[in-house]
């Protein structure tokens, strides 16, 4: 892999300049016009390479181009691209089944397909509604309250938006849906809110935007206890932690299996390996009726590519044995993360990761963009979701060599970022990248 040095050179910056002539702003300007990718490395505009521990936010499940899941998208788009949902297919049958399969789900479950994690969570949403209002409190009233965590992400539509606690992207839009309450993730927020007028509690097993944070030991069966004695639902927002990035098919599994599953999980991200589909898993007959006929739709969601595209992605974790390779290689970054100087803490799930870093004496820029610029330069791609926290979500596929060559690098990666930002005129850090 080629060692980064400089990213301003001409063919890249032209073409970042037309996308700042062409495309809305929303997500601020891109720092790499990347045109190939192969295994765990991509390639830019001016034929750099990068080993990608970002995978598209925790979406590249097989790196890039992998060679079967291509095959299986290409032979379904030489055979059938879009049926429209007054039809079916074979792959969005088969993929339906092999998730619930996944899943443990009983008898009665079933599958809502849409193209992202935001719309998963808007179907989600729109069954807590139902649910409230099909199965209300013991005063006869609708259950109107759904509870979600501060510091939660659930995406970016209006629904969604009203789910995720961050004021800097719910204030811009007000007024949200109502109805929500956000509470902190702790055991005796759950306790204290967690009432007969809750229709919903909605939550992410580990909340990824905020950093990589795990939910207490012992919280999701806590919570599946209470929603069931007030009748409320539990629904887990598996759309970044979903489809093996913890190590598990479902993050979720670790405490709530068996009997004790969720009443409906969502997914996206990883579960198309790059291509776009999301899901919506309802848990049982008595929730999956409660979404009839004509009450929710979409045009494009369990399109036969995307499906074709998620059962690869699915079926080649399973028969690679990528479940297992995301706790080894993840464990071993963990475990050599924690020993670099200046890094305070890590939070190891799978190849999900949160790295806090120190922040050296003098900086007063936002540290961790500072450093994933400096991580650019030397050729791996990372991401801040805060201002002291890096965050590695990288392909299931990657290896303990490639994960090797970061850690190997992050030293000097932490010195060439102070220098950075220790020079005069220097840039005050990149803008911390939006959560898709």
């Amino acid at each position: 892999m080629t060692a980064i040095h400089r990213t301003d050179t001409t063919a890249q910056q032209s073409l970042l300049g037309e996308y700042a002539e062409s495309l809305l702003g929303v997500f601020g300007t891109p720092s790499l016009v990347l045109t190939s990718g192969r295994g765990a490395v991509v390639t830019d505009a001016d034929g750099r390479d990068y080993l990608d521990l970002l995978a598209g936010i925790a979406v590249n499940a097989l790196g890039h181009a992998h060679p079967r899941w291509v095959e299986a998208v290409t032979r379904q788009l030489g055979t059938l691209g879009h049926v429209s949902n007054f039809f079916t297919s074979p792959q969005q049958i088969a993929l339906a089944g092999k998730l619930l399969q996944l899943a443990g789900a009983p008898a009665g479950s079933h599958v809502f397909f849409a193209n992202s994690g935001t719309e998963a969570n808007e179907a989600a949403f729109k069954l807590a509604r139902r649910s409230g209002r099909e199965r209300p409190g013991p005063d006869g009233r609708p259950r109107t309250t759904v509870l979600a965590l501060e510091s939660g992400f659930h995406g970016r539509t209006m629904g969604a938006l009203a789910l995720t606690a961050k004021e800097a992207y719910r204030e811009p839009f007000e007024p949200l849906p109502g109805g929500v309450r956000h509470i902190p993730a702790t055991l005796e927020a759950l306790e204290e809110h967690l009432d007969d007028t809750v229709s919903a509690l909605v939550v992410e097993p580990i909340q990824g935007e905020a950093g990589v944070l795990g939910l207490p030991e012992g919280y999701l069966r806590r919570a599946r206890e209470l929603t069931r004695e007030h009748g409320a639902l539990l629904v887990v927002d598996e759309v970044q932690t979903g489809i093996g990035r913890t190590g598990r098919w479902f993050a979720s599994s670790a405490e709530l299996s068996g009997e004790d599953l969720p009443d409906a999980i969502t997914l996206a991200k990883g579960l198309g390996g790059g291509f776009p589909v999301g899901a919506l898993l309802t848990i049982g007959a008595e929730v999956s009726g409660l979404l009839t006929a004509g009450q929710h739709g979409t045009t494009f969601g369990g399109n036969p590519p995307a499906t074709a595209a998620g059962l690869a992605t699915v079926l080649i974790i399973e028969e690679d044995g990528l479940l297992a390779n995301a706790r080894e290689v993840g464990a071993l970054l963990g475990e050599g993360l924690a020993a670099v100087p200046g890094v305070s803490a890590v939070r190891q799930h799978g190849l999900l990761i949160g790295a806090d870093l120190e922040v050296p004496e003098g900086v007063q820029v936002p540290w961790a963009p500072a450093v994933v610029e400096a991580a650019r330069r030397a050729g791996f791609l990372v991401n801040a979701p805060g201002p002291r926290t890096l965050r590695l979500a990288p392909p299931l596929i990657l290896t303990p060599e490639q994960a090797r060559s970061f850690l190997a690098a992050l030293p000097g990666i932490l010195s060439d970022a102070a220098a950075a930002v220790a020079s005069p005129g220097a840039a005050p850090g990149a803008s911390t990248p939006k959560e898709a």
